[in-house]
């Protein structure tokens, strides 16, 4: 039986206290957290395991969006479902782009101070997104690739051939078998005559 998937999110924010709490939230809830200080610190084993990013943008009350920019821009990290937490986080979970921040595909904001359990919400609903958007890709290559598939084959005589083999074979056995009984029945006629006709006669001798 295969096992099920067990998410596995980065969390990186600066407050280690913050940070080990988010963390261990999710290991509560079965997914594997990751820690980093800063994008600087993400472990590069950790790299290919990822399914989820969770990102604090603010430095004190600041928003400092130069850490999502770093995310962005590494190829192994932009498609992830990113979180961003905020003290004043508004960037629309529908944003095309926004100036400061790169293409946000699959992000959502949540304001600090936040609830566990909308965190929480919101990672499951970026992670079912994700899923139906692999599905989605898949079946939309799986498509294209039949599409391109336009060679069509000149039909075939040798179905026709085959069938007329198996004919001929079926014919001759038939024919044999008919034969065979034809010869049997002649050697039945043939031993009955010969037998009637080798009986002594019994017929009455006349006296005189």
């Amino acid at each position: 039986m295969e096992q099920a998937h067990i998410a596995t999110v980065l969390v990186v924010e600066a407050d280690h206290s913050l940070r080990r709490l988010m963390a261990l939230g999710l290991q509560h809830r079965g997914m594997r957290a990751i820690e980093a200080s800063s994008p600087e610190n993400i472990p590069d084993s950790a790299i290919q395991q990822l399914d989820m990013l969770v990102l604090d943008v603010d430095r004190g009350r600041n928003s400092d969006w130069s850490c999502l920019n770093i995310l962005r821009a590494r190829p192994d990290l932009a498609a992830l479902p990113t979180i961003i937490l905020g003290w004043d986080c508004r960037v629309p979970v529908a944003a095309q782009s926004m100036p400061a921040t790169p293409l946000l595909v699959h992000a959502a904001c949540v304001d600090k101070p936040f609830d566990a359990r909308i965190l929480h919400r919101t990672i499951d609903r970026l992670l079912a997104e994700r899923v139906h958007a692999e599905e989605q890709r898949e079946a939309e290559q799986e498509a294209a690739l039949l599409a391109s598939y336009t060679y069509k084959a000149a039909p075939s005589i040798w179905p026709l051939v085959t069938a007329a083999g198996l004919l001929i074979v079926v014919a001759g056995v038939l024919l044999q078998f008919a034969v065979a009984v034809i010869g049997f029945l002649i050697v039945i006629v043939a031993l009955l005559l010969w037998t009637l006709e080798s009986k002594p006669s019994t017929g009455r001798v006349a006296v005189m």
